[in-house]
């Protein structure tokens, strides 16, 4: 749907009725295309693929080895060797395999029947690594990285909706100055026409025509400026516009939403603190954390010995290839190791120790800023929305006195100057009133930002 009103602004270019670009049309917009909205995204699809890889630490293996040597006529040895290993997440694996040899010269120790010899088994990490290892941390690791994933792309979304609004907000606001602006011209131009008419009559001086056209070229030249200032917006707003992979240029006829009108909705404010708490910033420092502490436990692991078990009873066959178990046919193994001073572990531990406690009080920190943040957005919120009134009243005041002033004009009463008055206190108020709702719109767009709300008024 999207695509069609940006394609029907090139259309429309050609008719004298503009096109508004809503702002919630804008933001679907930027949501569907925007580069780095499909950025966004890929960051769960790494997160996903990442999980895969730590499940694949959980794979079965199977391993094959045969080698053979025949010299002089005579076969020294043949040996046939295939494993199945399949590990847990725990410290355990399980294991199975096959052995067949033969040969006249054939390591007493690999010797087996013609029909082979089975083995099923159990290896066991009994000190270190049984309940934390590798692959167990690796999995909690993934865990926490997809969570952590979506924190990153709420933080891509937010800053890209945030500083896209922020674009919009300043076409608006310049797109609606550039329209009292041009009122003020248009008033400039006829009190210069009617200061010329009343000169003609004698009843205005040449110092009264003077000051008209100097007012006239002070409201051109306002007028151009703002125009400047305008065109700098519109090319702002189009860094944000794409539609199927290409850059969207903003039609000259196309305006903005009504600046009065309150864009963004705040929803009762809920407990600041826990706002402060679950924005996607201060939730991916945390899930950092947790990385950092699933780090630590396993270096503090890795200040235990290691000391591997590995049971393996042996199964013979018979010409039927009848399993024959003995319970005294096994192979027995342990494997132990350990550093002697610890001093490479100890230091892992010490700086995973500091590195938690430097996560935690920029965690603190972070949260105490966003906090104050929010409390003062808060309170300016009140603030401007008493100035809008406030000066709203005052708009309303100024064109009554403007209008009264125009009418003693007309009569002869007035002066330009009294009436230029007039009229820099009507265009300035008005200007004002544009600033202030717009000012008003972005500290609400702040505070989305800073509860992460943004994308919900999106939708």
């Amino acid at each position: 749907m999207f695509g069609f009103i940006f394609c029907n602004l090139v259309v429309q270019a050609q008719e004298p009725d503009s096109t508004i670009l809503s702002y919630e049309e804008y933001l679907i917009n930027i949501l569907n295309y925007h580069p780095v909205a499909k950025r966004a995204n890929l960051k769960l699809e790494l997160a996903d693929l990442e999980w895969l890889s730590a499940k694949g630490n959980l794979d079965p293996t199977i391993d094959a080895d045969w080698n053979q040597k025949s010299f002089d006529d005579k076969r020294y040895y043949r040996i046939f060797r295939n494993r199945l290993r399949v590990p847990t997440k725990y410290g355990v694996a399980f294991v199975a395999g096959y052995e067949n040899t033969e040969g006249i010269f054939l390591n007493p120790e690999d010797k087996t029947d013609k029909f082979g010899l089975w083995n099923i088994g159990i290896e066991v990490d009994i000190l270190q690594g049984l309940l934390v290892n590798e692959r167990r941390i690796a999995l909690d690791q993934a865990s926490v990285m997809q969570d952590m994933a979506l924190n990153q792309q709420q933080i891509l979304l937010n800053e890209l909706l945030y500083t896209a609004s922020e674009a919009y907000l300043e076409w608006q606001k310049f797109f609606y100055i550039q329209s009292v602006l041009l009122e003020n011209e248009v008033l400039a131009a006829a009190y210069l026409e009617n200061t010329k008419q009343s000169f003609f009559g004698g009843e205005k001086t040449a110092m009264d025509t003077l000051e008209a056209f100097i007012l006239l070229q002070d409201a051109v030249s306002l007028t151009n400026y703002n125009d400047l200032e305008l065109q700098n917006s519109r090319q702002m707003l189009e860094n944000f516009l794409w539609f199927n992979e290409l850059p969207l240029e903003l039609q000259i006829t196309t305006k903005p939403d009504d600046y009065q009108r309150e864009m963004f909705t705040v929803t009762d404010v809920r407990n600041i603190r826990e706002l402060a708490r679950t924005n996607p910033l201060i939730l991916e420092k945390i899930n950092k954390q947790s990385l950092y502490e699933l780090e630590l436990r396993l270096k503090r692991e890795k200040l235990k010995p290691k000391l591997k078990a590995k049971i393996n009873p042996l199964i013979a066959t018979n010409n039927n290839l009848i399993p024959r178990y003995n319970a005294s046919d096994y192979k027995l193994g342990f494997e132990f190791s350990m550093p002697l001073f610890l001093r490479s572990e100890r230091a892992d531990v010490k700086m995973g120790e500091i590195k938690i406690q430097d996560g935690a009080l920029d965690i603190q920190n972070k949260q105490n800023e966003l906090l104050n943040k929010i409390e003062s957005n808060l309170l300016k919120q009140v603030i401007l929305r008493d100035q809008v009134a406030l000066v709203a009243q005052n708009v309303e005041g100024y064109k009554q006195l403007l209008d009264g002033e125009n009418e003693k004009f007309f009569f002869g009463e007035s002066s330009v100057f009294l009436l230029n008055k007039r009229q820099e206190k009507y265009i300035d108020g008005r200007i004002k009133l544009i600033e202030l709702n717009l000012k008003l719109n972005s500290v609400l767009l702040k505070y989305l930002y800073f509860i992460n709300d943004l994308i919900r008024n999106g939708d």
